[in-house]
């Protein structure tokens, strides 16, 4: 028998026990089936879809159509993790009814959740999506979607005040209703208050080994993304280089013509 399905309370349940929660992004429906196999708990479908699938230089150019794609190629693919999507640039931030809408597309969509990055200035949109029933993932430090405003992905939350600044925002997003907060590329001391101060789960990236759970972009942690890596990740495989052998040797054998081997007759997928 196949184990439970994940729901959003059993995170905050993980934190309680201790237990570390594994994430991982996921774009479509052939990686969420192999990540959910293998036991991730919550596959992400991150707006980074834009830089390692759609080939932007950040996440900005991201639409909700994107996000709508993408996430019901991975719900189709998921029977056992937590899907949450990504809220795109501008899509939550212009006004609570706005977010609200957007937000329920993406659960009409597969989603089982959503994640909007921000702290203060958001609060009124995140209470009140989780107030009609759409659970709500926060995503405090380094903001991707405001890399023009901080200068580029650098780390945040260095000095003392900015980390009392990121327990605040830490706790008002706790205060609206999140179930768990995403930390990205701050100092492991932060993190490590922040996870101390809430009783929803923290997940790091970037941010040390003291958050309850981890999220790592799949490609790079597959080696499947041939640009810059950051520096906290860990590469599990290099898939790139046995993707491009792979093609190599096709090539070479159809050139050849040494395939296929013989004609035959074989029922095909479309193409």
């Amino acid at each position: 028998m196949s184990e439970a399905k994940i729901r959003v309370p059993d995170l905050r349940e993980r934190k309680r026990r201790g237990e570390k929660i594994a994430v991982l992004t996921a774009y479509d429906a052939t990686m969420a089936r192999l990540l959910d196999r293998a036991g991730v708990d919550v596959l992400l479908v991150g707006d980074s879809v834009g830089v390692v699938v759609l080939g932007y230089e950040h996440t900005l150019p991201v639409t909700l159509d994107d996000m709508l794609h993408h996430t019901r190629a991975v719900a189709r693919g998921t029977q056992r993790a937590l899907v949450v999507a990504d809220m795109p640039f501008m899509t939550y931030q212009v006004s609570v009814e706005e977010a609200v809408r957007n937000a329920g597309r993406l659960l009409q969509a597969g989603a089982a959740a959503v994640k909007v990055e921000g702290g203060l200035p958001i609060v009124g949109a995140v209470r009140r999506m989780v107030e009609v029933g759409i659970p709500v993932m926060g995503h405090l430090g380094l903001q991707p979607q405001s890399l023009h405003q901080v200068g580029g992905y650098r780390r945040q939350a260095v000095q003392r005040e900015d980390i009392e600044t990121l327990v605040e925002e830490a706790h008002a997003l706790e205060r609206a209703g999140v179930f768990a907060v995403v930390i990205e590329a701050v100092g492991a001391d932060a993190a490590r208050q922040v996870t101390a101060a809430l009783s929803v789960p923290t997940i790091g990236i970037g941010a040390g080994p003291d958050c309850d759970g981890q999220v790592l972009v799949s490609h790079d942690m597959l080696g499947l993304f041939d640009g810059k890596i950051p520096s906290f990740v860990k590469q599990y495989a290099r898939l790139s280089d046995d993707v491009a052998r792979a093609a190599r040797e096709y090539v070479d054998d159809v050139r050849a013509g040494r395939y296929p081997e013989v004609p035959s007759a074989v029922e095909s997928r479309p193409r």
